[in-house]
């Protein structure tokens, strides 16, 4: 495995994982609106950072010359 592969594997795990452990702790403790808004924010979190790592760099077009 890669370097940039085991990062998304990480990314990926804390980001759903990791906030969704977050969000219930909270809301175990009686902060069920903040552990919303943590899960929320991690997430989304998560979201742009794979957007802007792996997935913006792509070159996606198609062929050009006809």
């Amino acid at each position: 495995m890669t370097r940039s592969k085991l990062l998304l594997g990480a990314l990926l795990l804390s980001g759903i994982a990791g906030s969704g452990l977050a969000r219930r702790a909270l809301a175990e403790a009686g902060y069920n609106d903040l552990g919303v808004i943590i899960y929320t924010l991690g997430y989304a979190g998560m979201v742009f950072a794979v957007w802007f790592g792996w997935i913006r760099p792509l070159d996606i077009t198609g062929p050009t010359g006809r």
